[in-house]
């Protein structure tokens, strides 16, 4: 598979994955709310615009005009909720209907940097790992 389709396939699942996460914060936004930290002003509406902005760069990753910028504004995005992830270990909230143990929480909290990388990698932004080394002098 060449790494062209690797990229098309990779931003075809964010995609999908960010559509149902955006309408998911839209249509039930109780559970994301309870993890989101202290800090953050007006918990409701920052979920429901949350919900928004992964619906568009999911949507923004499919349109190649849009793609770049999309995929970057993903990549930010992970790293912002970040804290709502760590307060929901460290808290020990309980959202139904997610578990509650460190075998749902330790990849969830070790898989953060992937969602900051696949946005990245699958829009061309960046090459790593997977770049080839050129050869001769540079």
């Amino acid at each position: 598979m060449s790494q062209c389709s690797v990229r098309k396939a990779l931003r075809c699942v964010i995609a999908a994955f960010y559509v149902v996460a955006g309408i998911s914060h839209i249509l039930v936004p109780l559970p994301f709310t309870l993890i989101t930290p202290d800090w953050v002003p007006y918990p409701f509406a920052t979920i429901v615009i949350t919900g928004v902005c992964e619906i568009a760069g999911g949507v923004g990753l499919l349109i190649p005009t849009l793609r770049r910028a999309a995929g970057l504004m993903l990549a930010v995005y992970a790293v912002c909720v970040f804290p709502a992830n760590l307060k929901h270990v460290i808290e020990g909230i309980h959202v139904a209907p997610l578990p509650d143990s460190w075998w749902y929480h330790a990849p969830r909290l070790a898989l953060q940097p992937v969602l900051i990388w696949l946005p990245l990698y699958s829009t061309s932004l960046i090459n790593w790992p997977l770049r080839r080394h050129r050869k001769g002098p540079t």
